[in-house]
This record gives structure tokens, sequence and C-alpha cells, in this order.
């Protein structure tokens, strides 16, 4: 694996927050046709009203309604959509890898997916010995959601570029996002923490855009 991927400080107040630095992000890869798979309220279809948008969920306000927990195949053609985005969405599915692979599959070009670095949140509650997870604890009734894999960034980024390959996809982009600190307490904590460790501590999302490869013919 290559040298680790740049970082980009910025935080996230709200769900809303996140999509509208997707639809900045990444806009120059959002020209035609886009799929959305775990849109939720789908806030990308107003926000890019330029481009032919379709989403896909089990809850909120899909164009298409699909429990991705159990969809064997997404009901989109072969090379469909122009780019296709999972944004947090993969850890909440056991069938993750077989889904990755869909997305492949219903895009001309581009995929954009981000995985969450897990360690992250649950790192100072460990140390702390109090505190629960959202994602990971044990409710007395049963949760409509939540994630099924505990990962930390490392581990985020082998699989991005092992999809990389099984799939010969180009990775066009690789990075991560943190919240914004003051220069000298990051600068603290890489002396303390370098290279893989700090992200694996502080990091919070890795975000991969891969592009398929297109046919000569």
């Amino acid at each position: 694996m290559s040298a680790l991927p740049a970082t980009e400080l910025i935080t996230f107040p709200k769900r809303h927050s996140r999509s509208e630095y997707v639809a900045s992000r990444f806009s120059k890869y959002f020209n035609n046709s886009l799929l959305d798979v775990g849109c939720y309220e789908a806030p990308l279809r107003t926000l890019l009203n330029n481009v032919d948008y379709t989403g896909v969920d089990f809850v909120g306000n899909p164009d298409i309604q699909l429990n991705l927990e159990t969809v064997e195949r997404l009901p989109f053609d072969d090379d469909q959509f122009d780019t296709v985005i999972c944004i947090e969405v993969l850890e909440h599915l056991v069938n993750l890898h077989h889904l990755f692979d869909e997305l492949v599959r219903v895009s001309n070009r581009y995929i954009i997916v981000s995985l969450p670095n897990c360690w992250r949140d649950a790192r100072v509650k460990i140390e702390k010995g109090r505190g629960s997870f959202a994602h990971y604890g044990l409710p007395a009734e049963k949760p409509n959601d939540r994630h099924k894999w505990f990962f930390n960034f490392e581990e985020a980024l082998h699989f991005m570029h092992s999809k990389a390959e099984t799939n010969q996809l180009k990775l066009v982009e690789r990075f991560a996002t943190e919240k914004p600190k003051p220069g000298l307490v990051r600068l603290a904590r890489k002396l303390r923490y370098p290279g893989i460790r700090y992200m694996n501590r502080y990091t919070g999302t890795l975000w991969a855009v891969f592009e398929k490869q297109q046919s000569s013919t």
C-alpha cells in the first residue's frame, strides 16, 4: 500500500451538512445519471437538480424502496449509471462485500464510497470505562438499524485497495476527513502516535473514488 491518504479538516454538525459536502466536493463526478445507494431522505435530489438522480433505501424518501440487507441484486442493468455513491452505508450491512460488487456492476464509470473509522468514537469511552456506543450497544429492544462491522481506519483503507484490485478499478481519490483541532494539538498527537496509529485514533471517515476501466472497443 502506498503513502497514507491526505486529510481534510471538516466536521458535519448535521446529516444535511454531510450531503452538502458531498454535493460540492464530488461535483465533477456528477454529470448525468447518479445512483445514491442508502439515500435515506435523499437530500442530494435537490442539491444536484441538474443530475438524473435515483435514490434507493428501505426508509426515508427514496425513489425506489429497497432492503439493502437482503437484496441479492440491485434492480438495475449493468453500467446503467454514470456515477454510483454509497456514503456511510456499507458498515450497516452484513452483506457489504457483495453490495460493493453490485455498486461496481451498475456503474458505468465512477463509484464513490465512504467508510467511518469506528475506533475513533469508541476509543475514549473504552479508555474511560464508561459510556455506550450508539451503533454498537445492546438496547433492550431490537433497533431498526445498527452497524454490523467494527473496524479502524487502516482496515477500511485495506478494504478499499483490495476492492479496487479485485474489481479492476482505478483508485482515483482516497482521503480522510477529520474534526478540526488546533495545529499544535494535531502535531502533538502525531508525534505521540505516528503514521497509521494517528489515523486509527483520530480520523473520522475514509473516502474513495473508484473509476471503472473503459473498454477499448
